[in-house]
């Protein structure tokens, strides 16, 4: 049966365009399925797989109304790439597009984060899942390098985005500014350029101002999402019998959803302090383990937090481990990722409207380029951590050097990051296959020594 219907072309698409970008929800769920089961390594990688299926393969979304989403989702806080997945379906069928497209980037990586995070809880001593985990982080290593080297083809296409991501690389890498303030700069200097070149006004249509403003159906949207948020949170904190830690887990994990801009490495240090030293719910070098584990797993990095949610309901809830670190985890991924349907439900349909404003464009054109900046920091962070056993901060004047202690190098690590960049990139493996042949090789490399 088709499923096709008119009434779910969304706001400020035109007919001609719904006409082409028009999918049933089972295509959706098979293509969205494919892309959260294949969502490895991070948003860089995401990100160039859902522009191959949606853009490349099937010329479902345009190429500019794509990076037009996603450089709206890049000013949001929360998972960009699970937003932009949202997005993308809402563009497709609108609400309920988006709500599949949604579930079906998070849901894959959840139930293997759940069974990863007991493995870890149980038998993270093991000498075989040390050695999976070992080789799983190289190869993710070369996945992330792969994923940097694609967005980078489409996003730095002038002098001023190889600037602009040239200077956000040195801002966060080397002088630790934050990511917000490095998104504004850029995106300022992108609105700059482009009404000092005449280009600001010409923007081809306007919406009468009625449109624009918050509508009815815009309130309507931020009530009915604002309470599919936040009264579970009340009746958390408020319902007799619920042990502490959840109702403390969901407060957090909906405070973490509001501040995590730039995704899950910008809110690291926020989570690990606040995990370790305030709750009480990871131990020291818990935080770490799990990012490599949500490095490993598709979905978005910040899939973490369930790691968080997992280790700190199994200890601290007063249940049952198994019990304790599955309600855990399952908080930790409603309250991280039900901000972000309120953020695309209720803001797309007036970023599709202020789409062909120029000077906007142009900002969050800069905005993108100088989030490649920031993904090539991140590649470099996890590599430095990937490959060496020490790595320490060197402080001169204002800058600030990540300087890896030699010695400490591992070369099995460098060879099986080498070779899954060689499968990836030079013979394009099926990565499936190249995360096995990695995991095999990290089991070898433990036993052997």
């Amino acid at each position: 049966m088709d499923d096709r219907s008119p009434v779910s072309r969304p706001e400020g698409v035109s007919e001609a365009t719904a006409l082409r970008m028009d999918p049933t929800l089972g295509e959706m769920a098979r293509v969205f399925g494919r892309i959260g089961v294949l969502s490895f390594g991070g948003p860089a990688g995401q990100i160039a797989l859902m522009h191959r299926e949606l853009v490349e393969d099937r010329d479902w979304l345009e190429e500019d109304r794509f990076l037009h989403a996603l450089n709206f989702c890049m000013l949001l806080p929360g998972p960009e790439a699970m937003q932009l997945a949202t997005y993308s379906g809402w563009l497709l069928r609108g609400v309920t597009g988006g709500l599949l497209a949604g579930l079906l980037f998070v849901l894959p990586g959840f139930v293997v984060i759940m069974a990863l995070s007991a493995v870890y809880f149980h038998l993270g001593e093991l000498p075989v899942v040390a050695g999976i985990l070992f080789g799983l982080k190289a190869a993710v290593l070369a996945i992330v390098v792969e994923a940097l080297l694609k967005v980078s083809k489409r996003a730095l296409k002038t002098p001023l985005a190889w600037g602009l991501a040239v200077a956000a690389f040195v801002a966060i890498a080397f002088l630790k500014l934050p990511f917000p303030l490095i998104v504004l700069g850029a995106g300022l200097v992108g609105i700059a350029v482009s009404l000092g070149r005449g280009t600001g006004t010409d923007a081809v249509q306007h919406k009468p101002a009625e449109e624009t403003r918050l509508t009815g159906p815009t309130l309507r949207t931020v009530l009915v999402w604002g309470a599919i948020w936040l009264a579970p949170l009340a009746l958390l904190i408020a319902l007799p019998g619920v042990p502490q830690a959840f109702a403390t887990m969901a407060g957090f994990f909906s405070t973490a959803a509001v501040v995590t801009f730039g995704g899950a490495y910008a809110v690291l240090a926020y989570v690990g302090q606040q995990a370790v030293e305030v709750h009480g719910w990871l131990m020291p070098g818990d935080m770490l383990a799990g990012l490599g584990l949500a490095e490993t797993t598709p979905g978005p990095l910040i899939l973490v937090l369930v790691f968080v949610g997992f280790l700190g309901g199994a200890r601290e809830a007063g249940l049952d481990p198994a019990l304790g670190g599955l309600l855990g985890g399952t908080v930790a991924l409603f309250f991280t990722f039900a901000p972000c349907f309120l953020w695309i439900f209720a803001g797309a349909p007036h970023i599709e409207r202020l789409r062909s404003v120029k000077w906007l464009s142009a900002g969050l054109a800069a905005i993108t380029a100088a989030v490649v900046g920031v993904i090539a920091n991140l590649a470099v962070w996890f590599g430095l951590h990937v490959l060496f056993g020490t790595v320490r901060e060197a402080v001169a004047g204002p800058l600030s050097l990540p300087v890896p202690e030699l010695a400490t190098l591992n070369p099995m690590a460098l060879v099986i990051a080498l070779a899954a960049g060689v499968a990836l990139l030079r013979f394009r493996l099926n990565l499936f296959v190249v995360l096995g042949g990695a995991t095999l090789a990290g089991v070898a490399a433990i036993y052997l020594g």
